[in-house]
């Protein structure tokens, strides 16, 4: 799954990367959770040309409140890719498909009954973008127009399975090259479901970091989260040598 990532450039930088406009200001996040429904940068289908800012956790048309759409995008932050044909929630949506700008994840190693957290990127530290889908939901009471997304996942490869060694999930990254098809209006059902793949696990990176992260109360914000960290229960077992040639 994914429920925590980053996007630690800058936003200047990150324009030149993508070469795309902005339509409002942004600064570096070093950790975001989805279930704080977020606004983070995406690239929709519909304006491909343009950076906007969307609410993590994708609202679908028919929720009726407020506070039944609070309550369904703690469900919608992912999307499985192997059921969103399917699910009520998504199947409207297969259309509206969207880049998730992101230049690192987060995700937690089970060892011995208890969880250690790890940050996993790109090998560079390169932007890539997580295959997400977005939709507009408007509130009948205000009439203000919500924009969200969801972010789809799929079978880990090999190092994200060693990672996250319980639920043997990750979400679909998309390499650069990659983004042009996936906004693409004519792309098939068919066209589609051949890129909802994992990513070459040759092509990441990932290392322990401390439980910062999951500190209560703690500023998780903070370009600490990021910093390596050793567990001597994982560099003395089997499991460190997954970090030995990082």
């Amino acid at each position: 799954m994914c429920y925590h990532y980053s996007l630690t450039k800058k936003q200047e930088e990150i324009m030149r990367m993508v070469q795309a406009e902005w339509e409002q200001p942004f600064e570096p996040v070093f950790h975001t959770s989805g279930f704080n429904f977020p606004q983070m940068p995406v690239i929709t289908s519909e304006k491909p040309g343009t950076v906007q800012l969307y609410h993590w956790g994708l609202i679908p048309h028919w929720v009726k409140s407020l506070a039944d759409a609070d309550k369904i995008r703690t469900q919608t932050l992912n999307a499985r890719a192997e059921s969103i044909f399917e699910k009520p929630a998504f199947r409207s949506y297969t259309k509206n498909r969207c880049i998730v700008l992101a230049d690192g994840f987060f995700e937690w190693m089970e060892y011995k009954k208890k969880k250690y957290p790890h940050y996993v990127y790109l090998d560079g530290f390169d932007i890539f973008g997580f295959a997400g889908l977005y939709g507009h939901w408007t509130d009948k009471e205000t009439g203000e127009i919500l924009h969200t997304f969801s972010i789809i996942t799929t079978d880990a490869n090999p190092l994200m399975a060693r990672i996250h060694n319980t639920k043997q999930r990750m979400p679909v990254i998309l390499q650069k090259e990659q983004w042009p098809q996936w906004l693409e209006p004519s792309l098939t059902k068919e066209q589609m479901a051949q890129m909802l793949f994992p990513c070459d696990d040759k092509k990441m990176k990932a290392y322990p970091i401390s439980k910062l992260i999951t500190t209560r109360g703690a500023e998780t914000n903070v370009a600490q989260i990021k910093e390596p960290f050793t567990y001597p229960e994982l560099v003395s077992s089997e499991q460190g040598s997954l970090f030995d040639s990082l």
